[in-house]
């Protein structure tokens, strides 16, 4: 990988779009989970929880159908522990008649001391003791759990065993799709999907992930997968750079703010990029964003410019 890398090139099918000209702000949509939290506070004021608690907000292109974009970026909330799970692979996914699979990655926004995720189980075990581990509840204690703190990156890949404790505010890049096979699920009356839980998961460790790559002062490139890139910017203030897509992209404020041409983000604010050049512009204020755009190929970026006060 290296900063002359080639525009992402379109991998496998993907969804038509209309092509646009501007960065859009992404909408947003709040998604209740009984695991989620009341107060999205200091990420979002504008969203309440009536009823349910709010365990995803959800960023869609503005104005057009969701489904139009490859890949989903949304926020998690969690206050209570979510369910031992797994998401399909494309041929898996399509063999059931869904459009693609779900591969994702996180990178922790906020965790309250101790906080936890698991991804993979401690060690390596067979079909039928996977099964039966699932059964009698031992799968709780099976799975790698590790702390995390802010600025922590996650890849999970389809078929791997993951889950997500409480306290902690994710910002999560995935496949746009919904398939999730829950395994076991702490006590709460959901359904389960063991057989096709069973027949896609990884039932093992977690192999070593890929390390963070810094291309220059502004880029670092945290993940890398056929279905999606995530990179982190850091940009300092007074600062214009270019970046340029030709399928889509998303740009996730989570630290100062930031303009996406003529759009404004504060921090947790998104903009949807389609077949684009962009430029995003810093003020006083040094700002961090995320962006995300289909893989496996990394985008060009401009040189940076002064952009004066």
């Amino acid at each position: 990988m290296s900063p002359d890398a080639e525009p992402a090139a379109s991998v496998g099918p993907h969804r038509p779009r209309a092509r646009v000209q501007a960065a859009q702000r992404a909408a947003i949509r709040a998604v209740g989970k009984p695991w989620g939290a009341q107060s999205l506070h200091p990420w979002n004021v504008s969203v309440i929880a009536p009823g349910e608690p709010i365990g995803e907000l959800w960023f869609d292109p503005a104005g057009g159908a969701p489904d139009q974009s490859d890949l989903l970026l949304k926020l998690l909330f969690t206050e209570q522990i979510l369910s031992v799970q797994v998401h399909p692979d494309d041929d898996f996914a399509r063999a059931l008649g869904l459009p693609n699979g779900k591969s994702e990655a996180w990178y922790v926004l906020s965790a309250r001391p101790g906080s936890r995720v698991a991804i993979g189980l401690t060690t390596r075990l067979s079909q039928p003791e996977l099964r039966a581990a699932v059964l009698d509840g031992s799968i709780a204690n099976l799975i790698a759990w590790r702390e995390v703190v802010a600025g922590d990156v996650v890849n999970v890949p389809a078929g791997t065993i993951h889950a997500i404790g409480p306290g902690i505010v994710i910002a999560e890049i995935q496949q746009r799709s919904d398939a999730t096979f829950r395994l076991f699920d702490f006590g709460r009356q959901r359904e389960l999907h063991l057989d096709h839980a069973l027949a896609i998961a990884d039932a093992g460790p977690l192999p070593d992930q890929a390390p963070i790559l810094a291309l220059d002062t502004i880029r670092t490139v945290l993940v890398v997968s056929d279905a999606f890139v995530l990179e982190r910017l850091n940009l300092p203030p007074f600062s214009r750079y270019r970046l340029t897509v030709n399928r889509e992209g998303w740009i996730l404020a989570v630290a100062g703010s930031v303009g996406v041409d003529d759009v404004h983000l504060d921090i947790a604010q998104a903009a949807y990029l389609c077949a684009t050049s962009t430029i995003l512009a810093t003020g006083a204020v040094p700002c961090v964003v995320l962006f995300a755009y289909p893989g496996p190929s990394l985008v060009v970026g401009a040189e940076l410019e002064e952009n004066s006060p």
